[in-house]
């Protein structure tokens, strides 16, 4: 009976330190956006040098570029830089998408595409982009569209189209593959 009544009254104080303690929050999946949303993300961050990342799970140039793109956020975010991601990822893949951005943790915003509209949405973002990713679209602090890349590209251009991004020239590297 004392055993009983001791391993009882362990299990009531781990259970109660259990629910004391405070509890992690899970992350927040990413704002669903479309092409209005979207806009609305470039007028929210009007007045910033701007880098948009288009990226999904299962794309693999993705998932490589992803990690430096968030090492470039930190050091040029002191210096005027925002960095935004949106993830193209379907519904199916959404708990891949969500184990990737807790791996990843980044320190920018990121949005997950509506699914549908594909090719408007495409469009909408960068007249003649076909669907092949990454792209990360640059776009000046007064909102124009200044340069895109499309495909993976190395750190080296991605600083020198940032670089050139934040001495507010007229240009941020407009590669495509």
């Amino acid at each position: 009976m004392k055993t009983w009544t001791g391993t009882t009254a362990l299990i009531l104080i781990v259970a109660g330190t259990a629910l004391a303690a405070p509890q992690a929050k899970a992350p927040r999946d990413p704002e669903m956006i479309d092409i209005p949303g979207f806009q609305k993300v470039l007028e929210q961050n009007r007045g910033k040098a701007l880098l948009v990342n288009f990226w999904a799970t299962w794309c693999e140039p993705c998932r490589d570029e992803y990690p430096m793109l968030n090492e470039l956020a930190k050091q040029y975010a002191p210096k005027g830089l925002q960095v935004v991601g949106v993830s193209m990822d379907d519904d199916g893949d959404l708990i891949l998408m969500r184990r990737f951005l807790a791996r990843y943790k980044p320190i920018f915003p990121n949005y997950r595409k509506i699914a549908g509209a594909e090719e408007a949405f495409r469009q909408s973002v960068l007249p003649g982009w076909t669907g092949s990713m990454p792209v990360s679209v640059f776009y000046a602090k007064d909102g124009r569209q200044v340069g895109h890349f499309i495909g993976e590209k190395s750190r080296e251009q991605y600083e020198e189209a940032i670089r050139g991004l934040l001495a507010g020239g007229g240009s941020a590297g407009s590669q495509g593959k």
